[in-house]
């Protein structure tokens, strides 16, 4: 089972110490701005992903003057994962006291998603947030994506590199466009076939919260429909040479949410945006579910900020409905009470200062 039992967090922002026995359901956070609650949702998601979901800057987590931070956290499974990570050093991850070089069986083992405020990047950002969106459920349910994607990567930077070197090595060009395409028609089959499992998923749940409107989501491959990527390659290489780096293939990929013929976050409030988000990360965790068997582990840090009660219980409501993990952070506990009351299982943590009292 994909939750966590016990954590304890070891010098993570303003935590110097602590030590939680969690429930497998519901998990209700609460203290002032800056009490150290969202770094407990930061330490979950650390041990899971290797990353906060507020910064890419690791070292920025260590609280001030300690040499280092450590994670430490038990599943459902049993599975023992520790994380540790010292000031200007590498980090160690162990999974069952075994020293991991990636997070790949980590990941499989902490199924994470997370609604917060920076979860607007699905909309206002890049095409890079909704990539890694789309990827997130990609790597959990095909096998081989990992290594395809790590290839195309591969491709990419000694393509990009002989674009800088400048002069034209029609040979090596031919190598690498051959290698790219091979692993990019990979990758974006992967990513094809798991879109269409997650779209009528995303619409029905989108509609259950929303109504009828008439919102869309397409999947855009990186390049041009019915053109083999080798020749967009190579007809595009001067192009590519003027930027000094490959324009098209997998790393552009994106998914395209519309209202109507517009952008959806050109047309909907902040409210509606949230809840578009929402539906995203919740279709995510059901595609998840039906394919893995596991639910996913659901982080939401102060939703009720930018919601009504009502589209606040609407989504509480349906991610507990797939029988998950769910840990909620919010300044009191009145915007939640009444709904955490009729959960069983229900745990209840006081943060204030970086200290956690149950």
């Amino acid at each position: 089972m994909s939750f966590l039992k016990t954590l304890k967090i070891n010098s993570v922002r303003n935590i110097e110490y602590a030590e939680l026995e969690l429930s497998p359901k519901l998990n209700l956070i609460y203290g002032n701005n800056g009490s150290g609650k969202t770094s407990i949702l930061e330490s979950v998601h650390l041990l899971a992903m290797g990353r906060s979901f507020r910064t890419s800057k690791t070292n920025s987590l260590i609280t001030e003057y300690d040499p280092g931070l450590a994670i430490y956290g038990e599943t459902g499974a049993n599975c023992k994962i520790g994380f540790s990570k010292a000031n200007r050093q590498k980090h160690q991850l162990k999974l069952d006291s075994t020293l991991q070089k990636n997070w790949d069986s980590v990941a499989r083992n902490l199924p994470v998603q997370v609604i917060d405020s920076n979860s607007f990047l699905l909309l206002e950002g890049g095409p890079k947030a909704r990539r890694r969106f789309l990827d997130w459920g990609v790597f959990h349910v095909k096998q081989h994506f990992v290594s395809d994607w790590r290839s195309t990567r591969k491709c990419i930077a000694n393509r990009n590199a002989l674009l800088r070197a400048g002069g034209l090595d029609n040979d090596q060009f031919r190598a690498w466009d051959i290698e790219l395409s091979q692993s990019s028609e990979k990758v974006d089959l992967a990513r094809a076939e798991y879109f269409g499992l997650f779209e009528p998923v995303f619409k029905d749940i989108y509609k259950s919260l929303a109504g009828e409107n008439p919102i869309s989501i397409s999947y855009w491959r990186g390049w041009p429909d019915g053109e083999p990527l080798r020749e967009v390659l190579s007809a595009s290489r001067d192009r590519d040479q003027k930027y000094g780096s490959t324009q098209s293939g997998p790393h552009r990929a994106d998914i395209h949410v519309r209202y109507g013929s517009q952008p959806a976050i050109e047309v909907l409030s902040r409210g509606q945006q949230k809840v578009l988000v929402s539906a995203l990360k919740i279709a995510q965790g059901i595609v998840y579910s039906r394919l893995i068997g596991d639910e996913c582990i659901y982080l939401l840090d102060d939703l009720p900020a930018e919601l009504d009660n009502e589209n606040r219980d609407k989504i509480i409501a349906k991610i507990f409905k797939l029988e998950c993990q769910l840990f909620i952070t919010s300044i009191d506990l009145d915007s939640t009470k009444d709904f955490a009351e009729s959960i069983p299982k229900t745990r209840t943590f006081h943060v204030e200062h970086g200290k956690i009292k149950a």
